[in-house]
Order: structure tokens, then sequence, then C-alpha cells
């Protein structure tokens, strides 16, 4: 039986599957889910094609990178937040991920670099757009927990 988002509890286990590792063969996930080789790989074809899948990507070691410097930014803005400015952000190679928030801020970057010297840099970036009215940075010390999206995981 499919849920709200056309997943059944096969879709949900291979989903879970291939985000724990991506290289698997067809033939390993189908021992695993139950499946033959070739209806394994019909539905990754079919995730790919309707857009669940968006990519595979390489999980990189941040320190192996020299990149092991993580930092949130708040940005605070003059209008509601998006703007072309911030989004030209997504340029950046140390920025990660923007998201539009609620709260006391407006939008949240995830950003990753050297050192604090290229924080600095960046932060004049930002402070560049006409739309930024503040910032306020938490520099993580470690990180515990970081994980792709839980297919497995129901949405009610």
């Amino acid at each position: 039986m499919k849920d709200k988002q056309g997943l059944d509890g096969i879709d949900r286990k291979l989903l879970g599957l291939l985000t724990e590792d991506a290289e698997q063969s067809y033939a390993t996930l189908g021992d695993k889910v139950g499946l033959s080789p070739p209806a394994v790989h019909e539905r990754v074809k079919r995730y790919k094609a309707n857009g669940r899948i968006s990519g595979v990507s390489a999980h990189l070691d941040p320190a192996m990178t020299g990149k092991d410097f993580l930092a949130f930014i708040h940005v605070d803005t003059s209008g509601w937040g998006k703007s072309d400015g911030i989004m030209n952000l997504a340029n950046l190679p140390e920025v990660e991920e923007i998201h539009s928030v609620t709260g006391d801020t407006c939008m949240l970057l995830k950003v990753r670099m050297e050192n604090p010297k290229a924080m600095e840099s960046l932060l004049e970036r930002i402070y560049k757009l006409p739309e930024v009215t503040a910032t306020k940075t938490y520099v993580a010390l470690s990180t515990y927990l970081e994980r792709p999206v839980q297919a497995g995981i129901s949405v009610f």
C-alpha cells in the first residue's frame, strides 16, 4: 500500500538503503528488500525520473579537504528575506545551504571554510549586499550528527 507520497514499504526501504550506501549493486539491494535486480533497477530509474533521487554525491571528510571550520549565519534583511543578492550567495563555494526561517532572523546559511580569516572574508561579502542589515554567526565546535533525509520515516 502506498502512502501520501506514493511510496510503499519497499520504496522506503530501498531509498533508505541507497541513502546509507548509493554504491550497492542492484543484486545486493534486491537481496535486502526481496526483489530481483531488474526490479530494483526499474524502481531506482523511476526515483531518478520523478525527482525522488535528485543526484548522487560523495560525502567528503571536511578535515581531509581543509574545510573543517563550520558555522551557521543568521542573516537579517531589509525585506522579507529571499532576494537575488541573497540567492547569489549560492554561487560561493563556502555556502552549503540557504534557508528561509521563522523567528528572530530571516535567512539561515550553513557555511564551511578553512579558518576564521576565511569566515571574516565571507562576512565582508555578505555585508556588501544592500539588503543585509545584520548577521549573527554561530561556529560549530563539534558535529555529533549529520545525515541526509531519512526515507524510512513516514510522514503523518
